[in-house]
């Protein structure tokens, strides 16, 4: 038997997170120490899958088979195409630098106290179970995107909720208004409500998986597409409309798409800088990778029918994201509703039913998580320094601390799409796929790069430029840890910029895969006849 090497690189994290929560209570440090290894060697292992896999050869390798309830046909089934590897690696890399820029979230911190003598006491935080949770869903996000069997992959979907639930609401950001008893309250609420949405959405999948097996016999994504391309498959039209719009749902409320989407601003408001990269950087790619996956691939023809539909919403997504982030007054939620604008240009790249929109839809996948993280990190490094999230308590900080406003700065424009950085690629593909078939859409769509330069260009003005705020005075500049944290994703941000050729080439296969399953061919352009 081969190496399980799938299985390893998820198993790799789980394990480290048990471990990390068995740490004793005083070995703080050491449980850091833990959780930052045990995901650099998560990395390790994603890069072997990487380098193994082969772009030209199956669509998916390194697969793993073995019986798990029998009795119901379900099966821990794995394998990975090249879109999964383009997410686990962004999944591996981008682990490592939110352990490293949280590490003191869970440290123990002074609150004011009216019930104590001194007016202050110290309110304990488990720091071990800060970092096993992020191990926990790092080894469940890795997970689901290799899973080829249905039933698998709804349980590793629904069980990602649990950590972050405690994420968000156990650990939430110290910058707030009021007493700690309000900004408690408003993590819970946070957390309740990212909870409900995605347990509702989980729900409704539930009964279109227990309807695809009563239908399909089976839960396995390939032997599926088998009896589908055989002709064995009999699939009644409404009842794939029916299971399709059951696993949309459910994924439509993980990317976010409107009107699905108001949890996301509440959950990445009240949670740390890097349990908000983890949201919306990893975690809710796991909703838009399975629209490919699984919409796609297991009701093509349901998939063509919704098309317009999805169309209208996600651009809907786009131009209200943006125009909800240009009035926005706190940075975190800004960054917020520009993911949700940026959310709404993937769904609309996969449902483009193009390969130029598909392939922009998955490299905008990566680079949105890159870029996101870039700029939420520095953001909630400068959050942390002066403890507002108020756009409106800056200003000035480019004079007292240049690298932090510079590192700011190209987050900013990597988030409007600024040529030469990585999303401009990326939505590019997507704007060309997309008016390729759907002209009107893809005009329109272009509106929301003129909001994406309104919103990041006035929030870098009223921070970093202008007279320097007393409050700002004093703001260190970013530490070598911070360095460390942010110097990486933006060379990556740059590299992938200037030379996309190794996700491009990855990733291609994938989506002729993924067009031959709805069968459909990119539209040629009309060229009027030279006379």
């Amino acid at each position: 038997m081969s190496f399980p090497l799938l299985t390893a690189t998820a198993a790799l994290p789980a394990i480290g997170a048990i471990a990390t929560a068995a740490m004793p209570a005083g070995r703080r440090a050491a449980a850091k120490w833990l959780a930052l290894l045990v995901s650099l060697g998560t990395l390790a292992l994603a890069a072997i899958v990487a380098v193994r896999f082969e772009p030209g050869g199956d669509r998916y390798q390194l697969t793993e088979s073995h019986a798990w309830i029998k009795d119901f046909g379900v099966r821990y089934e794995l394998g990975v195409d090249g879109i999964g590897v383009a997410l686990i690696a962004l999944t591996a890399v981008l682990i490592p630098f939110v352990i490293l820029a949280g590490w003191h979230d869970a440290d123990p911190f002074e609150v004011s106290d009216s019930d104590s003598v001194a007016g202050q006491s110290k309110r304990w935080r488990p720091t071990q179970g800060f970092f096993a949770l992020i191990l926990s869903v790092e080894a469940m996000v890795i997970l689901s995107f290799e899973a080829t069997d249905v039933f698998l992959f709804y349980i590793l979907f629904e069980a990602m909720l649990i950590p972050m639930y405690f994420l968000i609401g156990g650990f939430g950001d110290r910058a707030h208004t009021g007493t700690e008893e309000n900004a408690a309250a408003q993590r819970s609420y946070a957390a309740v409500k990212f909870l409900l949405y995605n347990l509702v959405g989980g729900l409704i999948m539930l009964a279109a998986v227990i309807g695809l097996y009563v239908v399909a016999g089976n839960f396995s994504l390939t032997e599926i597409a088998e009896a589908r391309a055989a002709g064995t498959l009999d699939m009644a039209t409404n009842t794939e409309r029916l299971l399709f719009l059951g696993f949309f749902f459910a994924f439509a409320v993980k990317a976010p798409l409107w009107p699905l989407h108001t949890w996301l601003p509440n959950a990445m408001g009240e949670a740390t800088a890097p349990v908000a990269v983890l949201i919306t950087a990893v975690v809710d790619k796991v909703g838009t990778f399975a629209m490919l996956r699984f919409c796609l691939g297991l009701f093509p023809e349901a998939s063509k029918w919704a098309t317009p539909a999805i169309l209208v919403l996600a651009l809907i997504s786009i131009v209200y994201g943006a125009l909800l982030a240009v009035g926005q007054r706190d940075i975190k939620r800004l960054v917020a509703y520009a993911s949700i604008s940026h959310f709404g240009f993937i769904i609309m790249g996969i449902f483009a039913m193009t390969s130029q929109g598909q392939s922009g839809a998955t490299l905008y996948m990566v680079n949105h998580g890159i870029s996101t993280a870039a700029l939420m990190l520095v953001a909630g490094f400068l959050i942390s320094r002066r403890g507002s999230r108020l756009i409106a308590d800056y200003g000035g900080v480019q004079k007292v601390a240049p690298v932090l406003a510079g590192t700011f700065l190209i987050g900013a424009l990597a988030t409007l799409s600024l040529p030469g950085l990585a999303p401009f690629v990326s939505e590019f593909l997507v704007l060309v796929g997309t008016f390729a078939r759907y002209p009107v859409i893809g005009i329109i769509a272009t509106f929301g790069i003129v909001l994406a330069a309104l919103y990041t260009l006035v929030l870098y003005q009223r921070t970093m430029t202008g007279p320097v705020k007393e409050e700002v005075r004093t703001l260190p500049d970013l530490r070598l840890r911070e360095l460390v944290v942010v110097t990486p994703l933006i060379a990556l941000l740059i590299f992938l910029g200037v030379y996309p050729k190794p996700l491009t080439e990855i990733v291609n296969p994938a989506v002729e895969h993924t067009m031959s399953d709805v069968q459909q061919t990119d539209p040629k352009p009309e060229v009027e006849a030279a006379k």
